[in-house]
C-alpha cells in the first residue's frame, strides 16, 4: 500500500517529492547530507504551498492493512510574524495548601477517568455522585412499605377465614333449604300423609312359621280389616301383633273371616287416638282413576305407591293351598298398576281424596303365569277387593262373627275345558242341589250356562266371582245353553254361610 494512499485516507495530501524523500532506498543508505537537503526541498517545497501543515506528523514506518495509522496531532497555529499578542493571563492564586499534623489519616483520593485528549497529568472530574435522598425519594419508599404492610395483613386474615370455614379441608357444597309446608290436598303425599296413621302392619306367628301384612283402622273401638289368608295361621295356636303408624305395638286376636272373599276382621284393646280411615264407593271407579297402595312389603311398613285403576270387576281367583280347597277366594276384583308385593295384603288402595276403594289381596306375577324369571314381585298387575264388598263382609264379621255369600245350588264340572259353566254332579253331590234357587228356577244337570245379567261367562271360576258380587236375595238372569235350545232363566240367589 503507497503512503499516498495511506495519507488520503488521513486528509493528509503529500508532494511526490515528500513520497521519494520517504520511500527511496537512498534514505536507508545515503548520508546525513543526503537526508537533510532532502528535508529541506521538501519543506521548501510545503511552505511554498497554500494550506501546507508544515508539522504534520510523518507515519511511522509503513503500516500494513492490519494496523490503523495513529492521528494526527495538531499543535495550535503559531500566528504570522510581527503580529501583537497580548500578555499572558497571570493564573489565579490558589490558596496555600495546609499541611495536616502527621499522623492525620487522609481521605481517599477520589478516582479519575483517563481522557487522552486532555494535557499530560491532567484527569477528568469523576460525576457527581446521584442524589438518592430527596423528598420524592423518601415518599416512594414509604409508599412502597405501606403497600408491602397492607397486602401481608390482607392475606393473614384471607388465610385465617379459609383455614377456619375448611377451605383447606373440606369441601362445602351448596344447598337450597326448602320451606316446611303442609303438602296438599289430592298429592301423592296429601294423600299419605292424611292414611299412613291408619293403617296397621301385622306380624302373625304360629307354630309352622310366620306371616307378615297389612291392616287399616275401621272405627275407634279397635277393628281392623285384612285378608283372610294374612291371619289364617295365626288359627294353629299361634298370635298377633299390631303395629301402628306411630310405632305402638299391641296384640290383636281374631273376630272372624271368611275365606271364599278373602277377608278377615281383629281387634286390638286398650289402644287410644285411633285413625280410621274413610271408606269410598267402589261402584263409581273407573279406569284410569289415580289411586295409591300403602302396606308393608317385605316388612318394609308404611311404603307408599301409586298408579291407577287398570280394569274393574276383574274375576280372579286366589289361594289353593290347602287340598280341599277350603282357601280358595273369589272376587270380582278391582285391577291396578300400582306396585303390590309380598306384605301389601289387605292394606288400603285409596283414591285421591284418601277414601278405601279397595282391600289390596293378590298380585299376578311371571311365576305364577307359567314364566320361570327367578322374579317374585310385582309386574304391575295387583287385584284389590271392591271396599262395598269388603264392607258388607266386615260388618257381618263383627257383628256375628261370620258372613254369608249368595249361592244358586249348583255344582259345576271343573274338569269342562269349553266356553261357560256346564252343571254336572259328582259321586256324593248331586249337579242341582234339590230344593235350592236352581232347581225352583228349572235349570238341569248337563246344562250350560253362558251369561250372567247379559255379560258372557267363559269359565265355571267366572260364574262363581259373578255371583259372589251380589249379595243373597239378588235377582240374576242366567243364559242356558241346553241341547239346541238358548233360554234365559231368572233366578233369586240363595244364601250360605262361610267359615
Amino acid at each position: 500500500m503507497g503512503t499516498a494512499a495511506m495519507d488520503k485516507g488521513n486528509s493528509v495530501d503529500r508532494p511526490a517529492a515528500s513520497h521519494a524523500a520517504w520511500e527511496s532506498p537512498a534514505g536507508a543508505e545515503g548520508g546525513e547530507e543526503e537526508q537533510k537537503a532532502g528535508r529541506a526541498a521538501g519543506a521548501g517545497e510545503a511552505g511554498e504551498r497554500p494550506g501546507h501543515d508544515p508539522y504534520g506528523t510523518p507515519p511511522y514506518g509503513q503500516p500494513g492493512p492490519w494496523a490503523p495509522a495513529p492521528p494526527v496531532q495538531r499543535p495550535n497555529p503559531t500566528p504570522p510574524a510581527g503580529t501583537h499578542l497580548p500578555p499572558p493571563a497571570a493564573p489565579p492564586q490558589a490558596a496555600p495548601a495546609v499541611t495536616p499534623p502527621a499522623g492525620t489519616a487522609l481521605p481517599p483520593e477520589p478516582p479519575r477517568r483517563y481522557d487522552p485528549w486532555l494535557a499530560n497529568g491532567a484527569a477528568a472530574p469523576a460525576p457527581a455522585p446521584a442524589d438518592r435522598g430527596g423528598p420524592r425519594g423518601l415518599r416512594l419508599v414509604a409508599a412502597a412499605a405501606l403497600l408491602a404492610l397492607l397486602a401481608g395483613v390482607v392475606g393473614g386474615v384471607v388465610g385465617v377465614y379459609l383455614e377456619r370455614h375448611g377451605a383447606f379441608s373440606e369441601v362445602r357444597l351448596s344447598q337450597t333449604t326448602g320451606e316446611e309446608t303442609p303438602p296438599a290436598e289430592g298429592t301423592i303425599a296429601g294423600i299419605a300423609q292424611a292414611v299412613l296413621p291408619g293403617v296397621v302392619t301385622l306380624h302373625v306367628t304360629s307354630g309352622s312359621g310366620g306371616a307378615t301384612g297389612t291392616g287399616f283402622v275401621l272405627d275407634d273401638r279397635g277393628h281392623i280389616l285384612t285378608n283372610a289368608h294374612v291371619v289364617r295361621p295365626a288359627g294353629d295356636g299361634g298370635s298377633i301383633q299390631a303395629i301402628f303408624a306411630g310405632g305402638i305395638a299391641a296384640p290383636a286376636e281374631v273376630v272372624g273371616y271368611d275365606s271364599g272373599y278373602d277377608l278377615a276382621v281383629v281387634k286390638v284393646s286398650g289402644v287410644s287416638g285411633l285413625s280410621p280411615l274413610e271408606l269410598g264407593d267402589s261402584d263409581h271407579v273407573h279406569v284410569g282413576d289415580p289411586v295409591v297402595a300403602i302396606g308393608a312389603p317385605f316388612d318394609l311398613e308404611g311404603t307408599v305407591t301409586s298408579g291407577i285403576i287398570s280394569a274393574t270387576e276383574r274375576p280372579i281367583t286366589a289361594g289353593g293351598q290347602e287340598a280341599d280347597g277350603s282357601d280358595i277366594s273369589y272376587v270380582n276384583a278391582l285391577q291396578t298398576d300400582a306396585p303390590i308385593n309380598p306384605g301389601n295384603s289387605g292394606g288400603p288402595l285409596v283414591d285421591q281424596n284418601g277414601r278405601v276403594i279397595g282391600v289390596n289381596s293378590s298380585i299376578r306375577t311371571a311365576e305364577s303365569a307359567g314364566l320361570s324369571t327367578g322374579e317374585a314381585g310385582s309386574v304391575g298387575l295387583g287385584f284389590a277387593i271392591p271396599i262395598n264388598q269388603a264392607k258388607e263382609v266386615a260388618e257381618q264379621l263383627i257383628n256375628t262373627g261370620h258372613a254369608t255369600h249368595p249361592v244358586i245350588g249348583v255344582t259345576l264340572d271343573t274338569g269342562y275345558l269349553g266356553e261357560g259353566a256346564r252343571v254336572a254332579g259328582s259321586p256324593g253331590r248331586p249337579g242341582v242341589v234339590p230344593g235350592g234357587p236352581a232347581d225352583e228356577a228349572g235349570l238341569r244337570e248337563g246344562d250350560l250356562i253362558t251369561a250372567v245379567d247379559g255379560e258372557r261367562v267363559r269359565t265355571g271360576d267366572e260364574l262363581i266371582v259373578k255371583i259372589r258380587s251380589h249379595r243373597p236375595g239378588d235377582e240374576l238372569t242366567l243364559t242356558v245353553e241346553r241341547g239346541d235350545q238358548e233360554l234365559s232363566v231368572p233366578v233369586t240367589l240363595g244364601e250360605a254361610t262361610g267359615d
